[in-house]
């Protein structure tokens, strides 16, 4: 896309470590609002409108209630001018036509009775798995509010069997599969082969756990894969991460039924309608940028990306990093950084582009879910089961040795505070190793941790992207399971994050959680379970803390805090137009207020309601 364009990663591999936009792109060099809160005076000039930065055609200057521009220090602003893609000039209706001096220009009243604020970012989501598990039925422990149809929770075994079995009635071919998503045992009850064999003994049934981490199949489903016993035998990791009698893999067990079962789950209809689905519902959310860490790719695939999620009509970049993970088992470590590059050249940065590649970054993995409970605790779990490693220490150490010395930003999936002290000792052994300045490397999901782990965080110059949902939609169950009151409370310490100076960012990693900023930034703010109750209230954010979670933070986290993530000269045009002030609504409401449009690259798209 133009205005994302970096360096090429072979430049960035000969040193650069802190990355800037090229001067091709960039109408006038604009400084970042730093996540710590400085502000280049000659980006105050232009906030105050003062000046403005050139950019080619006519400006529109939209007029609003207010502009919340998310840089840091005060700003009265209720005017936008806007050229093509990029920012001109913001501050009051006055300052904005005086930066413009004599250039002609148009207004745009759309939004004079509306807040504007900077295009909200969805750090981290999955587009393959929001598109598939919500283009199934949906039968989870919460409602799913989605463009044409909201399923609604399933809060008992006897309500999750009671909509299981309406669904596989509702299907009239008898050899059709029933695929369904959102089963959660906490929730939802014991489940096995023998069980679902029980609701169909012929059709094939593949239940996909909430977590996405598991699937349960009956006997029917086994067969249609050519799933036999002997297959899932002598596979290591990934044998001890199955059991073919109970029909349950997850984890890394699930890549002995994956090859198969995607060409069942992810058919071209339902991918197509899926992916359409997904685009619909972060755009009625406000979501004008997000990142699949880790990309999931094919061929086919990404032509069906391409067509989708890069057509004209799609108000939002889509951007990927590699997945350490996958490319190291299919090449080795000799051959990965080749690979890697290769995979990002697929579809690097450039003019015109929302679909790419981050140059520079690569996803890694380290414990399991949280969702099912699989991630490594130092104090194990009350029930005695065990957690799960999705990399072995030693593994995630070599790759993250592999990248780290290449200079990669490295961005880790941790849930447990036993994953995260493994992977902080291998962070700080590599640094020492070979000292890095503005690494980055990104602590992603930050389910749990000490105050002592967060302390090191800062130490290390490390930052978090955290999901704050884990609290609201976890606390209470795993307050009475697994983890109990203290541990479950203290999920996603986004205080002690924020208290010790360390970049926070919030992402959904949908369909872990919703795929709507505002619910998010509700989650960090309030931390209400569904029980009602305040989950940890030390660990409450500001609302500002919040926003800038949503906006300028993810744009960090990402090295794009210079193009996107706030409302400054030289910026993107991307905004998101809500109804109401989320600094003056009560915040219990914030996630209530409506998106009525968003603009992207200076373009208006309206959010249908209804």
């Amino acid at each position: 896309m133009e205005g994302l364009s970096w360096p090429s990663r072979r430049g960035f591999l000969k040193g650069a470590a802190a990355l800037s936009a090229t001067a091709t792109f960039v109408a006038e060099a604009v400084p970042p609002a730093h996540a710590d809160g400085s502000i280049n005076q000659s980006l105050q000039q232009g906030l105050g409108g003062e000046r403005a930065t050139e950019a080619p055609g006519q400006p529109v200057v939209f007029i609003a209630r207010k502009v919340i521009t998310m840089e840091r220090g005060p700003l009265d602003a209720t005017a936008i001018a806007v050229a093509g893609k990029r920012i001109v000039a913001v501050g009051t209706l006055d300052r904005v036509k005086a930066a413009l001096g004599a250039r002609a220009y148009t207004t745009d009243e759309s939004f004079k009775d509306k807040v504007v604020l900077p295009g909200l970012i969805d750090q981290h989501l999955h587009p393959i798995l929001g598109a598939l598990t919500l283009a199934v039925p949906v039968i989870a422990p919460e409602d799913w509010v989605l463009p044409k149809v909201v399923h609604k929770a399933a809060l008992t075994p006897d309500a999750y069997w009671a909509r299981l079995k309406e669904a596989e009635t509702a299907l009239t071919n008898p050899s059709e599969w029933l695929i369904t998503w959102g089963y959660h045992a906490l929730w939802h009850g014991p489940l096995d082969r023998t069980a679902l064999d029980k609701l169909s003994a012929t059709r094939p049934i593949a239940v996909w756990h909430r977590s996405c981490h598991e699937f349960y199949l009956n006997t029917a489903a086994l067969a249609a894969l050519g799933i036999g016993e002997a297959m899932t035998v002598g596979k290591g990791q990934y044998s001890e991460q199955a059991n073919w009698r109970e029909g349950h893999f997850w984890e890394g067990g699930l890549n002995l039924i994956m090859a198969p079962m995607l060409k069942v789950l992810a058919s071209p209809a339902r991918l197509a309608f899926g992916l359409k689905q997904m685009v619909a519902y972060l755009h009625g959310n406000g979501v004008t940028a997000y990142m699949e860490p880790g990309a999931l790719y094919t061929p086919d695939i990404w032509k069906l990306y391409e067509q989708i999620l890069g057509a004209p009509e799609t108000p939002m970049y889509a951007t990927f990093i590699a997945d350490g993970r996958g490319i190291v088992d299919r090449v080795g470590l000799d051959r990965a950084l080749d690979a890697t590059e290769a995979q990002i050249a697929v579809a690097p940065e450039g003019p015109g582009k929302k679909l790419m590649f981050f140059p520079g970054q690569v996803k890694l993995f380290a414990d399991g879910a949280i969702i099912s409970q699989l991630m490594q605790m130092k104090d194990g779990y009350l029930d005695g089961h065990k957690g799960e490693w999705i990399l072995q220490p030693d593994e995630l150490e070599k790759r993250a040795r592999l990248y780290w010395n290449a200079g990669y930003q490295i961005h880790t999936h941790v849930n447990g505070d036993l994953g995260l002290e493994v992977l902080l000792t291998i962070l700080e052994k590599l640094n020492a190793e070979h000292p890095r300045s503005d690494h980055r490397c990104v602590i992603v999901h930050f389910a749990n941790a000490t105050e002592d782990q967060i302390a090191r965080i800062k130490k290390l110059g490390a930052i978090v992207s955290a999901n704050p949902y884990y609290t609201v939609g976890f606390a209470d169950k795993y307050s009475a399971v697994g983890l109990g009151p203290e541990r479950a409370d203290m999920m996603v310490r986004s205080q002690s994050v924020l208290d010790r100076g360390i970049p926070l960012s919030y992402h959904s990693d949908l369909p872990m959680a919703p795929s709507a900023p505002l619910y998010l930034a509700w989650c960090g703010i309030n931390r209400i379970t569904p029980s009602g109750r305040v989950a940890g209230p030390a660990q409450r954010v500001s609302v500002d803390a919040a926003l800038r979670a949503i906006t300028i933070e993810a744009a960090y986290s990402w090295r794009k805090e210079d193009q996107i993530g706030s409302i400054a000269p030289g910026k993107i045009a991307n905004f998101t137009v809500l109804e109401e002030d989320p600094y003056i609504v009560a915040p219990e409401k914030l996630k209530d207020i409506p998106v009525t449009a968003t603009v992207f690259e200076g373009k208006v798209y309206p959010v249908a309601r209804g």
